[in-house]
C-alpha cells in the first residue's frame, strides 16, 4: 500500500504522524512511504531522516492526499485537507467527531474510511491509542494548570507547591481515568493537596490504594463537586465517554462558587469539553476569564511537545497502521477493536456513540 503523511496544520501543531522509525517499519514490509516535505520538522527529523527510512518525500499536501491510498495523520482534518480526501482512500487520525458537524459531513461527503484512534479498543475495555496522549495530557494539565495560577499570568498568586508554613494548592480532578490518574501524579509529587472524583468505586479504591492515602477520593456527585470548588484553585476536567460528547460537569452558576483568580483545565475539550462555560482555544492564545476564573482549554495540548508525543503516538497506533496497510479495510474485519475505530464509511456514520451525538444525517 501506498501510505501518505501530510504535515500537521492545525494552530501549533508539531506532531507527525509517522516517526522515521515507523516508516522504516512500513517499507521493510514492502509498502511505500510518502511524506510532505518539513512534516517532521515539530519533532527534530529531517527530511533525510526520512529517506534514509525509505521514504519519498513529496513537495506539499496535495501531493499526499493525491498519490496515496492511506492518509495517516494525528489531528482531525482542517477543512482544506478533508476537500482531499476520496472514496477509495484510508484515514487513520484522531478525529473526535461528536462536537464537530462540520468535519463530519465533510468527511461523509468525501466517501472515505475513517478511522479514528480515540475509539479503538482493547481486551480490557481500554482505549490504546488514545492513553498515551490522555498520559501526556493529564501531566501537562497539572503544569499548565500551575502557570496559569501565578498573577502574572493571570491566576490568583498561589504556587502550586506552597513552601514551609504556607499551605500548598488545592487541586481538584473530575475523572479518574488515564488523564486523572497522571494529573494526580504530578500534581501529588509537586507537594499539592489533590481530591479526585470519579463514579466508579473501584477505581476509587485503586486510586487509594496506589496513591497510599496521599491524594482524597470522593465519589463523583453533584453536591460532592460544588463542595471540591469552593476550596479549589485548580480544576481539571478530565471526563471521557468514548466517542461521544464529553458531560457538561461545571455548570456556569457554579464559577460564583470558586476563588477569583482560580484555574479551570479542560483537558475533555476535544470533545467538546466538561464546562458549560468552556471553548476551545490555541497555544497561541489559550486562556480566557469568566467570572474571574482562568479557563485554559487547548484543544491539542500534546502537540506542545511533540517529540514526546509523537513517539508514544506511534508506539500504539503502528500495529494497527501495518494491519491497514497489509490488508486494507479487510483489517477491521479481521480485528473487532480495530473495527471499533471505524467512525465514517461510503457517506454514512457508522459508530453508534457519533449517531447519538449528531443523528445520521448532522447539519450545521
Amino acid at each position: 500500500m501506498r501510505v501518505g503523511v501530510p504535515k500537521e496544520i492545525k494552530n501549533n501543531e508539531f506532531r507527525v504522524g509517522l516517526v522515521p522509525d515507523s516508516v522504516k517499519e512500513l517499507t521493510d514490509r514492502g509498502h511505500s512511504v510518502l511524506v510532505e516535505t518539513g512534516a517532521g520538522a515539530g519533532i527534530g527529523s529531517t527530511d533525510e531522516e526520512y529517506k534514509a527510512a525509505g521514504a519519498e518525500i513529496a513537495p506539499d499536501a496535495a501531493s499526499v492526499f493525491a498519490g496515496c491510498e492511506m492518509i495517516v495523520k494525528v489531528k482531525e482534518p482542517q477543512e482544506v485537507e478533508w476537500k482531499q480526501l476520496r472514496s477509495d482512500q484510508l484515514l487513520f487520525t484522531y478525529l473526535h467527531l461528536a462536537p464537530d458537524p462540520a468535519q463530519t459531513i465533510g468527511l461523509m461527503e468525501s466517501g472515505c474510511t475513517a478511522i479514528a484512534y480515540e475509539t479503538v479498543t482493547d481486551n480490557n475495555g481500554g482505549l490504546p491509542l488514545l492513553a498515551p496522549m490522555s498520559e501526556v495530557a493529564g501531566r501537562l494539565a497539572v503544569t499548565e494548570g500551575a502557570f496559569y495560577l501565578k498573577k502574572t499570568a493571570g491566576g490568583r498568586g498561589v504556587l502550586l507547591s506552597g513552601v514551609p508554613g504556607v499551605e500548598a494548592a488545592n487541586v481538584v480532578i473530575i475523572g479518574g481515568g488515564v488523564v486523572g490518574t497522571n494529573s494526580a501524579k504530578l500534581a501529588v509529587g509537586m507537594g499539592a493537596r489533590v481530591t479526585i472524583l470519579d463514579r466508579s468505586v473501584p477505581r476509587l479504591r485503586y486510586l487509594d490504594d496506589v496513591f497510599d492515602g496521599r491524594l482524597i477520593t470522593r465519589y463523583s456527585t453533584g453536591q460532592a463537586i460544588e463542595e471540591s470548588l469552593a476550596t479549589a484553585d485548580l480544576v481539571i476536567g478530565a471526563v471521557l465517554v468514548p466517542g461521544a460528547a464529553a458531560p457538561r460537569l461545571i455548570r456556569r452558576e457554579h464559577l460564583g462558587m470558586m476563588r477569583k483568580g482560580s484555574v479551570l483545565v479542560d483537558v475533555a475539550i476535544d470533545q467538546g469539553g466538561c464546562f458549560e462555560t468552556s471553548k476551545a482555544t490555541t497555544h497561541e492564545d489559550p486562556i480566557y476569564d469568566v467570572d474571574g476564573v482562568v479557563h485554559y482549554c487547548v484543544a491539542n495540548m500534546p502537540g506542545s511537545v511533540p517529540r514526546t508525543s509523537s513517539h508514544a503516538l506511534n508506539n500504539v497506533t503502528l500495529p494497527f497502521t501495518l494491519a491497514l496497510a497489509q490488508h486494507g479495510e479487510k483489517a477491521l474485519d479481521m480485528d473487532k477493536h480495530l473495527m471499533n475505530g471505524l467512525n465514517v464509511k461510503g457517506g454514512r456514520i457508522v459508530h453508534p456513540a457519533v449517531i447519538e451525538a449528531l443523528g445520521e444525517n448532522p447539519s450545521l
